[in-house]
This record gives structure tokens, C-alpha cells and sequence, in this order.
């Protein structure tokens, strides 16, 4: 009987038996043929339907055990790795042309160093049958050609083959061979189909002295059993070590994966099955002693082990239906949240830098491999070249009988910005996820890692109780922070793979404060363009060259990026300001409301009326903004520059489109340079565009949302109230450049961080005032009794959010996870523990209630 999580189960039922003379060491099966590698040296050949011999593979070198064998289906060729260090094929396409073999050099029958030398009177040992009789239990012979034999493959016994990939594949292009040896390395091998499968190397993995005696693979995980006993997954999209598992004290033997299990064989004739986890879900003893060789394969909805082992049989068990171990919902319990979350933090993914690259493929692996062991569908899906990989996961919904399930999109990101503390500002190693005073540390932590997982973690414990109806996909990237570069291609290239969506959530934005929750239902947009003005002349210096006659680089920008804004800060490009939207009563009663909740809360906040004006300008009204001016002079000195940059973007506002204002910001920058009659030449490049996302606060999924948030984070006792000036009428429906929302005299414009006032208090997370503002379209809500979140846009820019609803024609809601204070892209940049474990609960009741 075997042990499973403390429970005996009954182990695999024999189904079938196939006697051989030999031991049988290799096993690979197709879809009509039984491949097994012998101990005598040759392969042999069965049919799969009538189990009748079909061929015996051999070669004439003497190359002892046969360790391994392979069948490429698309080349229909057999591969072979030996006792003797070699890996050699057959191509069964050519077997009707080449000549019949001698069967003099068929392993049999030839001379064996030891059994076959003379003895007294120079006469050998008579063997019991003739070189020239058939061979029939055995099927045709053929042989092996010497060209087709690659001595050395490896140093050391060629112990283990796999194929892996096909025509177009996303690591090494087509189909390629992996080899594992009795040197500790395992070999990726490219197959030329062009000259008869012949191979060469192109990656070698080494991770110790042991002897990689078996290799399997799921995905793009590879397992390799070790003569130590422990089994090391390797990932090879980043080809790096993930993990180590300790699984025998004695060798491991063979290794396969299949019917959602990991299947192991060892030298004490132990058979062990594994969950997706790593967990033990059986161990019994299949094979009196060795088991040399298995495959996992199904057989009328059944799922069939198959063993072969060196007492002289094939063992074929039936393990029946998928078992993934317990169901309990330990495993996704907050400790093992924060475990994950400290590993994921722990990956370098910094995407700006390339340096980085390899830490973010193992985040993108890192993830991938978390998804598959929950239970996820799970790819990478390829991004253009030098850019990280999109992953894709979906977890499939329980649904009744007939009913047709929604799809969620759930969208975020692994990478994020440098950490490098070259000034000693942070308190710990960014890279080091720790906790103080309930808060975690680290980088990415809050931006956006820690809101990635909580989603993950929320879909698999419904998964495991039994209670997510609808498919959950999630689309985790790897260029957020470097304007998601490749990200649209990817996804236009692989909806057929993504599907049909329904609604589309994300969670990478914080509250307006440190102490409600809010939800965010509009973005801003950006145009980030870079513009350049280049002199014919080299860097000259400003005392021996320097005249009013030069045309010089730097004053030709300057007075080129004066004409974009106005003295008032209006932006000066025609028709700039038309597709903005007017604010309604609605709209402007909203930000009334949110004014006074942020005031209500802290009185240091100043006027209610100038913060909702401050909080217009940030959220719903475009804005000009020069980043940096280089140049070709070094920093300091006194030359003329050759080169001028500027870096400049321009936020927009919902109904601007990027393309419309890239254009007209090109006409103006020429126009404006071409009035200058300089001599120098412009260029004016758009590095990256993302278009601005207004969101509808009434539709299903943002009331499934606050619903959500209003369980989970509920009253939490009184709150702090103070004296608040109400707002002041004649507000102007419609954006005006000449009279912007700017600050009165003496006062400071609102930011982000002022609006925290360095908080590190314990949020009441909840608001006395009610709010909800009106849909884009005009369409206004009631305000609403009782306690609510606040509904609120922001300043910044998500490339991805609109681009994905426009592409799946499916709204999009956006749940801010952190707090105000959490500082992403700074230094000791957190995460609130409350807000990590209760975003997870959200999460939950939404993928479990938006149907």
C-alpha cells in the first residue's frame, strides 16, 4: 500500500506485461511504435496497436548498455545515447533504401572481449546460434551507418536523451535534442533535418559532479535525476538552476512528468509519484530491484505508467485520474504569501537595465513555474527580441452544466525600477525583503509585485475550494517600467491563445492617502518625446568662437521649446485643449466630496475648495513638462555645444489621442525652429505614447469592486474629524489655459507626498463620506448611504490598460493596493502587511463574484 500526505492509498494496478531476453534500460513511445534500448546493445521496435517486433536498431561499433532513446517524429528518426560516451540515430524514412545489413555485426553475435576469447587449444566457445540465422521475434534489422554516430557526446556514460521544442520554438528556434552525461552536464543539441538528423552542440548545463542519469521535461522545466539522489529542475528559457529537490538516497534512475504528476524511479526499484507542489502523493515498489526506464502515457482516458527494470519485465500501472495532493488551503495561506513575495523580491527583474536581463527571464520563470503549481494553464508568451516575456496563466472556472463561463483579465508586472542605493538611503538591501512596524520592505514590494501575488495567491484558493466559477487569465509582464515595450505585438500575436475577456482588472496604483481605500477609474496619458538640435560645427569654446553670428545649438532649443506653453502654463499647440471633456456637476461634486473626506481627516491639508482644484489639475487636465536638456559640452565647462536634448512629455486627458497630439506637437516644434532661419538641423523623435483611460464607475465590475472592498476593509471605529471650508461656487465647466487650476498666492500646489504628510500611523482605512461620481459619459450616480471608497483618477499613465480594452472590447477597473506613503520608485520603498493580506480578500470576492 502506499502513504500519501499521511493517507494509504491503493498504488497502480499491472495492466500489461511484455517478456524480453534482455534487461530493458531505454523506453520512448510514439504514436504507433514502442521504442526500448537494451542492455545487449540495440534498439527494439514494436508496434503499439499489436505489440508485434517491427525493427532491432543496432550499430557496428560496440557500444555496450544503451542508456537512452528518442524518436523525432518530424525527422522519423530514432536516437540512441551509449555506454561508450556516443549518441547515434537512424532514420526510419531511409530504412527501405539502404542495403541489408551484415548481421555478423549485430550485437549478438559479435565477439565478446571476455565470453568469446579462446580457450585451451585455441578454439572459442561455440555459440548457440549462427550469425546468419533470422532474428525473427526481433523484426527487420537495421543498422546503423558510421556517419551517423557521434563519439564522445559526452565525458562520461550518455545516460539520458529528451527531445524538446518544434519548428518556431520560442529558446532555441527548432527541435532540439537534450542529453544528460556521466560528467554532470546536460547538452542541448541542434538536429540538422537537412543531413539526416545529424547534431551539434549549442548549450551545455553544468551544476555538479553527480551524473545526470535521467532528464524530463514540463514546459520548459527541465528535471534531471542525479546519481546522489536529488532531482534539480532547470529552467531553460533563462537555462539557470531553480531548484533542488531531495528525493532518494540512492540513485535516481528515471524521471518523467505527465497526468499532472512528477514521476521518479530509483536503484532500489522505488517508485515515487509527486505533485505539481513537489508533494509526495505515492511510493510503492514496482521492480524487484533497478527501475531503469518509464514513460507516462494515457489509454482510453486512463493514465499509464510504464516501468522497465533489470529483473527482466516492463511493469505497466495505471494511476487512473489527475491527483494534485490535498485540497486544504494551507498552501496558499498569508505565510506562504509572504514567502513567495519574498522570493519573487529577491529576483533583480530591473528591466531598464540589461545587465538584468537574465534575473528578469527568471522571474518571468519564477512566475510561471508558481502559476503551474497551482494548477494553471501556463506559457511564455514571446516578446520582440531583447524584451522580457509576457506570462500568460489561466486558471479554469468551475461551471455548471450548460452555462457559459465569464473570463477575467488580470493584468500586472514583474519588473521594476533600479535599486541601486549607491547613496545609502535605503535601510536594507532593496533586493532583501524585510518587515517593521507592519510594513514590508523592499523593491517592488508594492509596485508592483505584492499586488501580483495577492491576485495569484486570491485565484488559487478558490481554486482549491472549489469555488471560482469563471476562467481567470492572468497577463503578467516584464516592461511595465520601461513603457511596455513589445507588449501590444505579443498580445495581438497570441489572442487565440488569451481568448475571449470580459472584464479587465489591474492593481498598480495606491490611495490618495494613507488612509482610504479608493478605486481608480481614470488615467492620464503621455506623449514622452525627445527633441534635438544639431549644429555642422564640433564643440567650440564660447571665449575664442563664441558670436552672435554662430547659430548656436542650445538657444536654437531653448527658443524652439518656448513656443509649446504659455507664461500661464496653458499648453500653446493648436487645438490642443478641444477633445477635453467638460466637467459636469457631477464630476465637480465628487471632487467636493473627496476634498473634504482628505481635509475632514487631517485639517493640515489646507482649504478643501484649493485641493479639489489642485486634485482637477493633476487628474483631468493635461500638462507640458521638460525633463532634462544635455548636451555634447562636458558638464562645468565654458564650450559651445554641437548637440542640444531636450526630454519632454505631455500628459493628456481622456478623448485626446496620442497620435493626434504627437503630430501636431512635430508641426509646432518645426514651425517654431523653421522661423529661427538657423543653420542647424532638428529632429524630433516620440519614444513612447500611452493613451489616457477613463473608466465607467457604475458599470458591474466596479460595483462588484467596491461591494468587495466595503466587506473586507469595513468601519474600523471613529475617525479623526476637523474643521473643513466648503468649496466655493462658480466652478467653470470646461478646462480654460488662460485660468488653470493654479495654487493662490502663497500656497503650495498638493502632491502626492504632501497629502501623507510623511504617514506612519495606522490607517483607519475607511471614510465617513460617501462618493460616487458620474460615468464618462455623463451619466450620474446617486451618492450613496453609509461608508464607501473613494472613486478617484490619477495623474499618471498605465500603457497597457487602455490598449486592452480596446483590444478585447472589454471594461477595465483599477484597484489601488497601497498606500500613498508606500514611495514606489523610491527608496525604502513598502508595502502595508494589512493591505497585502485584505487586497488578497478583494481579489477573492471578485474573481468569485464577477460573473
Amino acid at each position: 500500500m502506499a502513504k500519501s500526505n499521511g493517507k494509504t492509498q491503493d498504488p497502480p494496478a499491472l495492466f500489461h506485461k511484455v517478456k524480453n531476453e534482455r534487461s530493458i534500460l531505454a523506453l520512448t513511445v510514439s504514436n504507433s511504435r514502442l521504442f526500448a534500448g537494451t542492455e545487449a546493445g540495440e534498439i527494439l521496435v514494436w508496434c503499439t496497436n499489436s505489440l508485434r517486433a517491427l525493427y532491432s536498431i543496432y550499430s557496428t561499433y560496440d557500444v555496450g548498455d544503451i542508456f537512452c532513446v528518442v524518436y523525432s517524429a518530424s525527422l522519423d528518426t530514432v536516437y540512441l545515447g551509449a555506454q561508450n560516451t556516443s549518441i547515434q540515430w537512424y532514420d526510419l524514412s531511409d530504412r527501405d533504401k539502404r542495403p541489408i545489413p551484415d548481421l555478423s555485426r549485430h550485437p549478438l553475435n559479435r565477439n565478446h572481449r571476455f565470453f568469446d576469447s579462446k580457450g585451451p587449444g585455441g578454439a572459442p566457445t561455440p555459440r548457440p546460434t549462427s550469425a546468419l540465422e533470422p532474428r525473427s521475434q526481433s523484426g527487420k534489422q537495421l543498422e546503423i551507418d558510421n556517419q551517423d554516430i557521434l563519439q564522445y557526446a559526452h565525458n562520461g556514460y550518455t545516460y539520458c536523451m529528451l527531445l524538446f521544442g518544434g519548428p518556431g520554438g520560442a529558446i532555441f528556434g527548432d527541435e532540439v535534442l537534450i542529453s544528460g552525461g556521466g560528467d554532470g552536464t546536460i547538452k542541448i543539441w541542434a538536429m540538422d533535418a537537412d543531413n539526416g538528423g545529424s547534431i551539434s552542440e549549442l548549450k551545455c548545463l553544468e551544476s555538479g559532479d553527480d551524473s545526470v542519469l535521467a532528464i524530463t521535461l514540463d514546459g520548459t522545466l527541465l528535471y534531471s535525476g542525479r546519481s546522489g539522489g536529488d532531482i534539480n529542475v532547470w529552467d531553460l528559457d533563462t537555462c539557470q538552476l531553480v531548484r533542488r529537490i531531495e528525493s532518494y538516497a540512492v540513485d535516481v534512475l528515471t524521471l518523467c512528468v505527465g497526468h499532472g504528476s512528477v514521476f521518479s524511479g530509483s536503484a532500489n526499484g522505488i517508485a515515487k509519484q509527486f505533485s505539481p507542489r513537489y508533494e509526495c502523493l505515492h511510493e510503492w515498489q514496482a521492480h524487484d530491484q533497478l527501475i531503469l526506464a518509464s514513460l507516462i502515457t494515457e489509454h482510453q482516458g486512463k493514465g499509464i505508467y510504464v516501468t522497465g527494470g533489470n529483473d527482466d519485465c516492463v511493469a505497466i500501472w495505471d494511476v487512473g485520474r489527475k491527483n494534485y495532493g490535498t485540497t486544504d488551503v494551507t498552501f496558499t495561506n498569508n505565510d506562504q504569501l509572504l514567502h513567495s513575495l519574498a522570493q519573487l523580491v529577491a529576483l533583480r527583474t530591473v528591466s531598464v537595465k540589461p545587465e538584468y536581463s537574465q534575473d528578469c527571464r527568471r522571474g518571468a520563470s519564477w512566475l510561471r513555474n508558481l502559476f503551474k503549481n497551482f494548477g494553471a494553464e501556463t506559457e511564455m508568451l514571446s516578446a520582440a527580441e531583447n524584451t522580457n516575456p509576457v506570462v500568460f496563466a489561466l486558471f479554469k472556472g468551475r461551471r455548471s452544466s450548460g452555462q457559459k463561463s465569464k473570463r477575467i483579465l488580470f493584468y500586472g508586472h514583474y519588473d521594476v525600477v533600479p535599486a541601486d542605493d549607491k547613496q545609502r538611503l535605503w535601510a536594507s538591501d532593496p533586493f532583501e525583503m524585510w518587515g517593521l512596524n507592519g510594513y514590508l520592505y523592499g523593491r517592488g514590494v508594492s509596485d508592483n509585485k505584492g499586488p501580483v501575488l495577492a491576485a495569484v495567491f486570491a485565484v488559487a484558493e478558490l481554486v482549491a475550494q472549489k469555488s471560482l466559477s469563471s476562467d481567470v487569465v492572468f497577463l503578467i509582464e516584464g516592461e511595465e517600467e520601461c513603457g511596455s515595450r513589445g507588449f501590444q505585438e505579443v498580445i495581438k500575436k497570441s489572442k487565440a491563445v488569451i481568448g475571449v475577456i470580459d472584464w479587465i482588472l489591474l492593481a498598480n496604483s495606491y490611495w490618495l492617502d494613507d488612509d482610504m481605500p479608493c478605486l481608480t477609474y481614470g488615467l492620464r496619458g503621455v506623449v514622452h518625446a525627445t527633441v534635438k538640435i544639431e549644429s555642422d560645427r564640433p564643440n567650440l569654446h564660447s571665449g575664442v568662437d563664441g558670436s552672435q553670428r554662430i547659430n548656436e545649438a542650445m538657444k536654437d532649443l531653448i527658443s524652439t521649446l518656448a513656443v509649446l506653453s504659455s507664461n500661464d502654463g496653458s499648453i500653446q499647440i493648436p487645438g490642443f485643449y478641444d477633445p477635453v471633456l467638460q466637467l459636469t456637476a457631477s464630476e465637480d461634486k465628487a471632487y467636493t466630496v473627496i476634498s473634504k473626506a482628505l481635509v475632514e481627516r487631517d485639517p493640515k491639508r489646507g482649504n478643501a475648495y484649493e485641493l479639489a482644484e489642485q486634485l482637477k489639475g493633476r487628474w483631468r487636465e493635461p500638462s507640458l513638462t521638460i525633463h532634462r536638456i544635455t548636451t555634447s559640452a562636458p558638464t562645468g565647462s565654458s564650450l559651445i555645444p554641437h548637440t542640444a536634448t531636450a526630454t519632454i512629455s505631455i500628459r493628456l486627458v481622456p478623448n485626446q489621442t496620442t497620435m493626434i497630439v504627437s503630430e501636431a506637437l512635430k508641426r509646432v516644434l518645426q514651425a517654431a525652429f523653421t522661423d529661427l532661419g538657423t543653420s542647424n538641423q532638428l529632429s524630433i523623435s516620440v519614444d513612447h505614447a500611452a493613451e489616457p483611460w477613463l473608466g465607467d464607475p457604475g458599470n458591474k465590475i466596479f460595483r462588484t469592486l467596491e461591494e468587495a472592498v466595503v466587506d473586507v476593509w469595513g468601519p474600523l471605529g471613529h475617525h479623526r474629524r476637523g474643521s473643513v471650508v466648503a468649496a466655493k461656487p462658480g466652478l467653470k465647466d470646461k478646462v480654460n489655459p488662460s485660468a488653470r487650476a493654479r495654487t493662490a498666492a502663497g500656497t503650495t500646489a498638493g502632491t502626492s507626498a504632501s497629502l501623507t504628510n510623511g504617514s506612519d500611523h495606522h490607517s483607519q482605512a475607511t471614510a465617513d463620506s460617501p462618493l460616487s461620481p458620474s460615468s464618462p459619459n455623463g451619466i450620474e450616480f446617486p451618492l450613496r448611504g453609509s461608508w464607501k471608497p473613494l472613486f478617484i483618477r490619477e495623474g499618471g499613465s498605465i500603457p497597457a490598460i487602455r490598449f486592452l480594452e480596446q483590444e478585447f472590447k472589454a471594461p477595465a477597473a483599477h484597484l489601488p493596493c497601497g498606500q500613498a506613503s508606500d514611495k514606489a520608485h523610491l527608496d525604502n520603498e513598502r508595502l502595508r502587511l494589512s493591505n497585502l493580506y485584505k487586497s488578497k480578500e478583494i481579489f477573492k470576492r471578485v474573481f468569485r463574484d464577477l460573473r
